[in-house]
């Protein structure tokens, strides 16, 4: 397997996008002041860089160490020539009514403006650099775009402008390498957003407390590493490739945080043809981030709906926690240069430990785009994945399930199954799975719990079973290894439960009228016949009779669940070998298992 990240350019943008959770509103200005404007493409969407001016009307700063001209110059976005000044900041308190920051740029030939305003910006108790309290009365924003939005106040306490500052290496660290808080108590109330035809209501953001420490690159370095992603385009060098992947893992290590909430937002408008659509999330939640893990995310209350086009809605959706610390490691120990044949060796090492996702209340309703005059209608009333125990990049235990997934059968499309279930009489099913699996370390075996359908009114069929001989080195990073263990499995013994719930009814009907005859004439025939071929296949086993009997009954219906096992009778089960001899002669495999069957 090839794990091909040097042919994706865009790779180059991930360490941005990892800082912009904490990026400081000097962003902009740090890279337009310090780093070059990045090589401009074939075919760039913008013609002329953007050019950023920012306006103070008026600056009141109590008890300040630092001087007013000063001040004006790092609240207008050089930071990096005053980091000094601002990471040692004492004052009373510091007030700013409004701080505009214009922008104007030239896309495809056409001139673009636009503008932020940050209202009431206030400063309180600063000492050393850390201030009591922040806070941001509101921020308009507009531009010639028909892009405009208005955003309620934004609030923090134990906000260290020096931690923030350290944190990209703007001022000494001191040799720093432990989390400090860097805000407490953060607080964004929320807003309106107007895009073109499409207006929403954004909500809250809350978290009590945000951490960090400093980066071992630079701002100025990762901004670098960026610019030489994007010029090297599609082949980046080992270097580049290195020195991006060491700072993914930095960055995923640096930061820590209490848990996030977001009040959501609410969407409605037209889109390019004029249709009226609707899209909202009802809120978000997001666990506390911690080194070497990204957290769980949950949405709760998500639709989108376009007038006479359909919709669809999740109550809840959750994308469980992913534990990085594995790739994290390896990265750390791979040599700073990092080509193709390190990342194919180790591709498996770079795989996270992802724990799975969940979601309920599904429901979609859109045209079926084979059929003009019909729709595609499902429901799913709950669906999870859950992985667990990696080794080596695989999950050794797995669990996945499915409720109430309702569905219409489609009438003309085509598929041969929808066909015989319409045949049947079919015309809408609601089914559930489940897999649940687990490898045993100790016992050397991966216990299969249930692997299962059901159909509401139908039927349910359930596997289970033991696989033995499924070594340690089934999960090995050689792919030569573990394809010699995957051969190398034993089948001990496996179990399958039927429960009819008037599959059988419809099925004996359906078959029965064909031969011009009733179903309650035709199940003791094919009972009949069926006993007769199992006796004669089990010929001399001890449960022949047993096994017959139960299987008669459940084709009888006098009874509705059946249940056959079968064990091996070596204790070393049934491997490879056995399996390619029933192929040609399946009676081999009597010869070698117990069978049992019951039925109720």
């Amino acid at each position: 397997m090839t794990f091909d990240i040097l042919s994706r350019p865009k790779l180059a943008a991930f360490a941005a996008a990892c800082l912009l959770t904490v990026a400081l509103p000097a962003g902009t200005a740090i890279a337009k002041e310090k780093i070059k404007a990045p090589a401009e493409q074939s075919t760039p969407a913008v013609t002329t860089p953007p050019e950023f001016s920012v306006e103070i009307a008026d600056l009141d700063a109590v008890d300040s160490n630092v001087d007013d001209a000063t001040l004006r110059a790092i609240f207008s976005g050089d930071v990096i020539d005053n980091a000094d000044a601002l990471a040692g900041l004492t004052a009373t308190s510091i007030t700013i009514p409004d701080i505009t920051v214009s922008f104007t740029s030239t896309v495809d030939g056409e001139a673009k403006s636009g503008q932020f305003s940050f209202k009431d910006v206030v400063l309180d108790n600063v000492e050393e650099g850390v201030a009591a309290s922040v806070s941001l009365g509101g921020v308009e924003l507009s531009s010639d775009e028909n892009v405009s939005g208005n955003f309620g106040a934004v609030s923090a306490t134990n906000f260290d402008i020096g931690g923030m500052l350290r944190i990209y290496g703007l001022v000494d660290t001191a040799g720093q390498t432990e989390l400090t808080t860097l805000y407490s108590d953060f607080k964004a109330e929320g807003g309106t957003m107007d895009i073109k035809d499409v207006a929403c209501h954004v909500g809250a953001v809350e978290t009590a407390e945000f951490k960090g420490r400093p980066l071992k690159f630079s701002f100025a370095d990762i901004m670098s590493m960026s610019q030489s992603m994007e010029a090297e385009g599609e082949t980046p060098s080992p270097e580049t490739i290195g020195k991006a992947l060491h700072m993914y893992a930095d960055i995923f290590t640096a930061f820590e945080s209490s848990p996030v909430t977001f009040g959501g937002f609410d969407c409605k408008g037209t889109n390019e043809d004029g249709t009226p659509l609707d899209f909202a999330m009802g809120g978000m939640t997001m666990d506390g981030m911690s080194p070497g893990t990204y957290p769980a995310i949950a949405l709760q209350n998500f639709r989108v709906a376009v007038e006479g086009d359909g919709e669809m809605s999740i109550a809840n959706i959750a994308f469980k926690a992913m534990d990085l610390s594995g790739p994290i490691a390896a990265v750390e120990a791979a040599p700073e240069a990092i080509d193709q044949a390190w990342l194919d060796a180790n591709a498996r090492s770079l795989i996270p430990a992802f724990a799975g996702f969940s979601f309920d209340g599904f429901k979609m309703d859109v045209p079926n785009p084979d059929a003009t005059d019909e729709r595609i209608k499902a429901d799913i009333g709950a669906f999870d994945l859950s992985l667990g125990d990696y080794r080596n990049g695989i999950p050794t235990n797995i669990s996945t399930t499915g409720d109430n997934i309702a569905i219409d059968v489609p009438k003309d499309s085509g598929d041969e199954q929808f066909q015989q279930m319409i045949d049947l009489g079919i015309t809408s099913v609601d089914l559930g799975f489940a897999v649940k699996a687990a490898w045993d370390e100790a016992a050397n075996a991966i216990n299969i719990e249930d692997v299962s359908v059901s159909g509401a009114d139908l039927a349910t069929v359930k596997l289970a079973g033991t696989i033995g001989n499924a070594t340690e080195a089934l999960f090995d990073i050689d792919p030569d290894t573990s394809l010699a263990a995957a051969m190398g499995v034993v089948i001990n013994n496996l179990k399958v439960n039927v429960v009819d719930a008037g599959l059988s009814d419809i099925i004996l009907k359906r078959v029965s009228t064909e031969q011009g005859s009733d179903a309650a004439s035709m199940r003791p025939i094919y009972a009949g016949l069926a006993e007769g071929t199992i006796l004669g296949m089990l010929a001399g086993a001890a449960e022949a009779q047993k096994v017959g009997k139960a299987v008669s009954a459940f084709i009888t219906g006098d009874a509705k669940d059946l249940t056959i096992e079968m064990t091996a009778k070596d204790p070393a089960g049934l491997g490879l070998a056995d399996f390619m001899a029933a192929e040609q002669d399946p009676t081999v495999l009597l010869t070698k298992t117990n069978i049992t069957a019951t039925s109720k």
